[in-house]
């Protein structure tokens, strides 16, 4: 391929967003278009998305970055060989097969409408919440597919229909998508990837296939479920209708996974992703590790048919740049996302506030949905600046709880230190442009924090795992990456022991108040 132009699209369907970004041989990026889409909030915990929407601004992104990097001059048309996609993961879709048509909305993946389905299989399953966890490293829980599967099937007659006609077919929103992409009702293909599926609580961690006794239990039918492949092959081409067609398709992994490939991370290093919600993921190599403090097991990455399976330890947080938004769109403290660092600036402190956004409950380590958010130790001299604060605060010290859950779970050897000896948080996402944040992230673990240069590593992963399978890219070009590009941004903690553990217990007491409140009266 030398000589020629070659470029690789990647898909990046976030919570909030879809972006199609072009990248050359060399990873950077000459074309890209992001839309934002509807959310729907049809209760109070519940939260939607329409994926006939969502396939739609697909279609626009891809048209649109095309338009651009042909405008700047790039023959995109003759040079794109493959497409990646990264997508939110366990939001849910169940569709008609001969209609093409969702049944439903897609159920996304921070509703928590399943809580009451939840606490039955609590009572009724002998292993209680952890269940089926040795299985597939997931405890009983309102985030993952199979919980919102379960309701649809009881709630939604159109489901339980298509499903006794043989018309249903079950997807997270890389199926939905690759479904469409590939040819819908002609021959669309129905598949997922590795890494998606190990976010369903439906897949055998070890096998990497469909658990038949856990699809028993819980009474979800095989038929409607996609097949596995691995996250970096050849699944298909891209059919009729869509702005670029006869492309092959050939990377797909959950946005986290494609983050950590982004960010190159091998056997012991960590990344935190800091979106929608917060994702701390740490490579543990080909073994599995079932916590005992509150974390996920879950796959990594496997890049290719053959290629070893990488597994990870996960801490995942419901909620991060979402309270900034709440901050915005319901509050009005703020006009945009980026004004929150300006305004924080204004106060050297949170000045004893501390915000808990447990608005639809607490994921790791907690696991507790009966939590609601709090906001403690307002007084008279509180003001907009300390709440601002406070927010960017509460996503540090989320973090910082699932780091210390990794660290218990993973021991000495199973996490990689620096020269120093220091352990390094990789980040990347929208937020982290914010250096207070990343000043406060690193304060509050007392290790240093690294931002890479291009901190949209999500969609560069999809890219990489789309690349690799159709020979652009060898594994060793994607794992060196990290020492070719332009030098990180470290930020060091710069206050003392004693400040950073006071501030600590003050977070873990208000974490403490923010239980058993789901029935507070309206």
């Amino acid at each position: 391929m030398s000589g020629e132009e070659v470029f690789i699209g990647s898909i990046d369907q976030g919570t909030t967003s879809t972006r199609f970004i072009i990248y050359d041989r060399s990873a950077k990026p000459v074309g890209s278009h992001q839309v934002e889409f509807t959310q729907f909030y049809p209760k109070s915990g519940w939260v939607e998305h329409d994926p006939m929407e969502i396939l739609e601004s697909v279609r626009l992104c891809i048209a649109k970055a095309v338009d651009k990097a042909t405008a700047a001059g790039h023959n995109v048309d003759s040079g794109l060989k493959a497409i990646g996609l990264t997508n939110q993961r366990e939001t849910t879709v169940i569709w008609s097969k001969s209609t093409g048509c969702p049944l439903y909305n897609a159920i996304v993946w921070m509703d928590v409408r399943t809580s009451t389905i939840c606490r039955k299989l609590e009572k009724e399953l002998p292993g209680g919440r952890t269940h089926f966890a040795e299985a597939c490293g997931l405890p009983i829980s309102t985030y993952f597919s199979a919980m919102k599967v379960l309701w649809l099937l009881d709630n939604v007659d159109a489901v339980k229909e298509a499903v006794e006609k043989g018309d249903a077919l079950f997807g997270t929103i890389d199926t939905w998508l690759i479904w469409n992409l590939t040819g819908g009702i002609e021959k669309g293909l129905h598949v997922t990837d590795v890494s998606n599926a190990s976010r369903t609580m439906l897949m055998n961690l070890k096998t990497l296939e469909w658990d038949k006794t856990i699809l028993n239990m819980l009474g979800i039918p095989a038929k409607i479920l996609p097949k596995i492949v691995s996250n970096s092959e050849i699944i298909g081409n891209i059919g009729k209708g869509w702005p670029i067609t006869g492309i092959p398709i050939a990377g797909c992994l959950g946005d986290q996974h494609a983050a950590m490939v982004g960010q190159a991370c091998r056997k012991g290093e960590a990344k935190s992703t800091y979106g929608t919600g917060a994702f701390i993921l740490l490579n543990t190599g080909d073994e599995i590790i079932q916590s005992n403090h509150g974390l996920l097991s879950t796959l990594a990455y496997k890049l290719g048919p053959k290629a070893p399976t990488n597994y990870a330890l996960e801490g995942s947080i419901a909620i991060a740049g979402a309270a900034v938004q709440w901050l915005r769109d319901s509050l009005g403290i703020i006009k945009s996302a980026s004004e929150i660092e300006q305004l924080a600036l204004q106060v050297d402190s949170s000045g004893g506030v501390y915000f808990v956004p447990a608005f639809n409950g607490l994921f790791a380590p907690w696991w507790r949905d009966d939590a609601r958010g709090v906001c403690i130790g307002i007084t008279r001299f509180t003001n907009k600046s300390h709440i601002a604060r406070a927010v960017l605060e509460s996503m540090c010290f989320q973090v910082k709880d699932v780091l210390d859950s990794m660290h218990k779970d993973a021991g000495e050897n199973g996490e990689v230190k620096s020269d120093k000896g220091e352990f390094l948080l990789r980040v990347d996402g929208g937020a982290t442009v914010n250096n207070l944040l990343m000043q406060i992230q690193a304060d509050v673990l007392g290790n240093p924090v690294v931002r890479p240069a291009d901190i949209e590593t999500t969609a560069l992963g999809a890219a990489y795992a789309a690349g690799l399978a159709v020979g652009v890219w060898t594994e060793k070009d994607v794992f060196s990456s990290a020492e070719k590009t332009e030098k990180p941004t470290i930020f060091r903690p710069v206050i003392d022991e004693e400040l950073r553990k006071k501030k600590v217990d003050s977070w873990c007491k208000a974490v403490s108040r923010t239980f058993d409140l789901a029935d507070l009266s309206l």
